[in-house]
């Protein structure tokens, strides 16, 4: 692969809509941050993929969100279906166990509705997460759809998106049993064919990785896709990284510059230790995930990708922003 080539799938994750979406976070949460962090004592950071409250006892709760693209609400049974699945997503991601999803519908057309009902009650029976309350607007001029969820992670087993540490090995796993999504070149479906019990053991290998502390961060790939969700990795962490594309496990029938674009249906994005790095692995293959050493991460601020002898800059952490959100800052 040429500079020109790399250059290209470098040019294409920067300006990728999956992923300059997410910077205007930056100027939204400063607006509440500082009322939040003094109710809450400092343990405010929004940069994961969901809150850690804490609580008396031996778990923190977990508590996310998600707004679907309205771009997927043209298939409201898939936004349905969607809503629960990237919330329990969320929530793996932390190395949690999901607990109970209320929803905000809004569609004056009863059809609409009844299909993103019948979609998140496909998403409840599959991923065996209840859906407890909500609300709903039948008089609105658009259909949009937000699920929130809580979950629970026991205390000292979270994983979180802000301690990386430079030295670490990057490792990606991806379910690559599935097709390209219905709705979107940029998705990749894989949990409708299986059982509860198959997708069960998917995401419970994050809770495995977190009760053995084996990872020093994690995140699982959403819109920005990977390299995009590495990068957010890396701005929470205040740290850089280098992608070894070749080492990307991908599925044959989609090219590796779609590939690094795509929010796979399940698909994580971790650092471990070097030594460590073989355990890891073997969790994730043993839940049926293809995984690989992707990379590693480093002190210098910048996001790389690589091909053999040839190298090119993704992302400046240094003078760029993604969502702005860096843990070491948000802590203070």
């Amino acid at each position: 692969m040429s500079g020109d080539e790399l250059e290209r799938i470098a040019n294409s994750i920067r300006t990728f809509e999956g992923l300059t979406r997410k910077q205007p976070i930056s100027k939204f949460v400063p607006l509440f941050l500082k009322e939040s962090k003094e109710l809450l004592r400092g343990n405010t950071y929004l940069g994961d993929d969901a809150a850690l409250l804490d609580t008396d006892g031996e778990y923190y709760m977990l508590f996310a969100a998600d707004g679907i693209w309205s771009r997927l609400m043209t298939s409201p049974w898939w936004a349905g279906y969607s809503s629960v699945l990237v919330n329990v997503n969320d929530i793996a991601a932390m190395g949690g166990e999901p607990l109970a999803m209320v929803n905000v519908v809004a569609s004056s057309h009863g059809g609409v509705w009844e299909q993103i009902a019948k979609g998140i009650a496909e998403g409840v029976r599959k991923f065996g997460v209840p859906m407890v309350g909500g609300h709903l607007h039948p008089d609105t001029p658009y259909d949009s759809l937000a699920v929130a969820i809580l979950g629970r992670v026991r205390k000292g087993c979270e994983i979180r998106s802000d301690t990386a540490r430079a030295g670490d090995v990057v490792v990606a796993a991806y379910d690559l049993d599935g097709r390209v999504g219905p709705n979107s070149p940029y998705s990749w479906e894989s949990t409708t064919t299986k059982s509860p019990r198959e997708i069960a053991r998917m995401y419970e290998c994050m809770r495995v990785l977190g009760e053995r502390h084996l990872l020093s961060a994690g995140k699982d790939v959403s819109n920005p896709g990977l390299v995009g969700t590495l990068s957010m990795l890396c701005e929470s962490s205040g740290l850089g990284a280098t992608v070894q594309l070749e080492n990307i496990p991908l599925p044959e029938e989609v090219a590796l510059s779609r590939w690094v674009l795509v929010h796979p249906a399940t698909g994580f994005v971790v650092s471990t230790r070097p030594e460590d790095a073989r355990d890891v692995l073997e969790v994730f293959e043993g839940a049926g995930l293809a995984a690989a050493v992707i990379g590693q991460l480093h002190t210098e601020r910048k996001v790389y990708i690589a091909r053999g002898d040839e190298r090119v800059m993704v992302f400046d952490l240094t003078s760029e922003s993604i969502t702005g959100l860096v843990g070491g800052e948000e802590h203070k």
